[in-house]
């Protein structure tokens, strides 16, 4: 009815080919990341495990594990207890745990326990943070610092 030219009843021919097992993966790999929207884990969520993102996260909920992403926001009501890293960080909430990233941007109502190794820090009045800063070039390359309470002697 809408194709011009064609004898009504023939089906156009159409050369699909079988994607092979690592294609896909290889495919999604090279495209590139067209978030318009950050990633959200939800007041109600708890997670217990490390997320990794190649884009942006906003955590509301709790998450119990390591974080790393290219911006990551932690909101009024987000809570990571591990190590957090991306090219810039927004803490709202709590975070405890070193925090590494090119800016950091602690709000008023923060709460942070644990290191900060950065490029760029700001600091709003009232916001909590207890721990160490310290300015780095590339803060995403320095390995953090091992705690004390990690580090055993023996005599």
């Amino acid at each position: 009815m809408f194709t011009k030219g064609k004898p009504e009843g023939s089906t156009p021919s159409t050369t699909t080919s079988k994607p092979t097992q690592g294609e896909p993966l290889r495919q999604a790999a090279t495209k590139p990341a067209t978030r318009s929207a950050p990633s959200l884990i939800s007041v109600d969520i708890q997670l217990k495990g490390s997320i990794v993102s190649e884009g942006e996260i906003q955590i509301d909920g709790k998450v119990e594990g390591d974080v790393k992403a290219s911006a990551l926001t932690v909101g009024d009501s987000g809570e990571i207890i591990g190590e957090v890293v991306a090219e810039t960080i927004v803490v709202r909430g709590t975070v405890k745990g070193h925090i590494r990233a090119r800016k950091v941007q602690l709000a008023s109502s923060a709460k942070v326990q644990g290191d900060i190794t950065h490029s760029s820090l700001s600091i709003e009045a009232n916001a909590i943070f207890e721990g160490q800063v310290k300015h780095s070039e590339d803060p995403l390359k320095a390995a953090p610092a091992p705690s004390m309470s990690s580090a055993t002697t023996s005599v």
